[in-house]
Formats: C-alpha cells, structure tokens, sequence
C-alpha cells in the first residue's frame, strides 16, 4: 500500500471534522494584524533601550497597519469573527499598553507612582474604548448616520495623540523636568477621559469616495503629507496632533445636528398610525 493511499482515511477524517484548509483571503488580513502587534511590542523594546524617535515610529506603523487590516479584510471578502478578536487584543497591546510604557519609561518613572497610575489609566480607558466598540458593533439598532461618528477617541488617535509631549520634546529639546512630568501626566489623564467618554469623533471610515473634480486635489494632499511624514516626521505628527484636537469641537456640532435632525424624523409615538 503507498503513501498516499494510507494518508487517505486520514485527510478524511480531518476534513469530516472540519479541519479544511482557508483561503489565502482569511490569513492575509490576520498577517497584517500580526505585523502591528509586532510593531507594538517593539516599540516597547526600543523605549526599554532608550530609542524613543523609533519607538514613536514603531506605534506609528502600527497605527497604519491596525488602519489597512480591516480595508483589506473588506476588500477580500475575508472579514472574521476570529479576526476581529484577533484585531482588538493586538489594539489594546498598540495602543492601550506601548503607548503608556513609551511615556513612563522616557519621563513619567520620575513621578513613581503617580506616573504609574497615569499609565494604568491609560490602559483601562483603552480598554474600555475597545470593548465598547465590539459591542457597538453588533447593534442593530444605531442609526445609518452614527457610522460617520466613533464613541469617544478612537484607540489609534488616543495613542498617536498622548505622544504629543514626546514629540515636542523631540523637535524643541526641552527637559523632561519633573514639573513637566507632572503636566505630561495630566495631559495622559485627559486623553483618557476622551478616550473613555461618549464624546464623538469623526470616523475616517465614512470617507469612502472621492468626488472626481477633487480626485487631483486629493492625490496632491496626501502625497504631500506623505512626503513630510517621511522627512519631517516629529514636526508632521505635532501638527497632525493639534489638527484633530481642533476638530473635535467640529464632531460635536456635526454630531448634535444630525442626532436633531435624524430626531425631527421619528414618528411621535404619542399620534395615531395613519389608517
């Protein structure tokens, strides 16, 4: 008897138990995740090390790769269940966790323990975020228009935005002085907060299509932040920074008039149906 006759019972067995082999199109999506969650352990390698330019660059990267996994997942009709869990623990790791340990091991170890508690904060609003997302994902019930909105800063704006003090310190040099440590951890407590509350921010998510008579401005745009992130990137992701916090107030009021008008819409539950 040959090979390949004895490891027949054997391929039938493992295919009556449903142990078939995935497409390609399942494991693609689930390799980039890997890869940002890679990206998100080193850069608490290189913080340990003292690497603190790389380290913001390695959160960074995973912050774009944590944004095309999903695309990707999407454009290969490969979207999991196995993948989204997959997805949100290596989110957490990115950017609830490297983060944090980023920020305490260049300045925030001076304060001790308050430097440490600012970190766990940080952690558990991430985590939190995380949770409430997954959750809100599967309700039926939010209306077509809340897709153009997150529930409270997004885990990967969260992580890329409480770096702002290291990227100052980057550009300007300053000291990380006590009396600054002190300010950082506040500053760290507030995106917390952001990250943790109901407040809306606009999600990239509901920009799907570009008009045509704007398609040349918009290449023209992105590939000159592009350009910058790669030549001038610390100076690049201060204003990237103090570009979104101005347009939180703006997804406030967006949010507040479609929340009226989507309001003005319902039926009075009090008025009779229509014969």
């Amino acid at each position: 008897m040959d090979q390949d006759t004895q490891a027949a019972p054997a391929r039938a067995r493992l295919k009556a138990r449903g142990l078939r082999g995935l497409p390609l199109r399942f494991v693609i999506p689930n390799v980039v995740t890997l890869l940002a969650l890679c990206a998100g352990l080193t850069a608490i390698r290189l913080a340990v090390d003292g690497h603190f330019e790389s380290a913001v660059l390695a959160i960074v990267v995973a912050a774009v790769l944590d944004g095309i996994d999903g695309r990707i997942a999407r454009a290969l009709k490969g979207s999991t269940r196995f993948g989204a869990e997959l997805d949100s623990l290596a989110d957490f790791i990115d950017f609830g966790v490297a983060p944090g340990l980023v920020l305490y091991f260049w300045s925030l170890h001076q304060l001790g323990t308050l430097g440490w508690v600012a970190v766990l904060f940080f952690a558990i609003a991430a985590a939190l975020r995380l949770a409430r997302f997954n959750v809100m994902i599967d309700d039926p019930d939010r209306p077509a228009w809340m897709a153009k909105f997150f529930t409270g800063m997004p885990a990967p704006a969260g992580a890329i935005l409480v770096l702002l003090p290291l990227y100052l310190h980057l550009v300007f040099g300053f000291d990380a002085t006590p009396k600054v440590s002190i300010l950082e951890a506040i500053y760290v407590l507030l995106v917390a907060l952001l990250m943790a509350s109901r407040i809306p921010h606009y999600s990239g998510k509901s920009f799907g299509r570009v008009p045509r008579d704007k398609f040349i401005f918009v290449l023209f745009v992105v590939a000159a932040v592009l350009v910058l992130l790669a030549f001038f990137p610390m100076q690049m992701l201060i204003v990237l920074s103090l570009l979104y916090l101005t347009l939180i107030p703006a997804s406030i009021r967006a949010y507040n008039t479609l929340a009226a008008a989507d309001a003005k819409e319902e039926p009075d539950a009090t008025q009779a149906p229509p014969a």
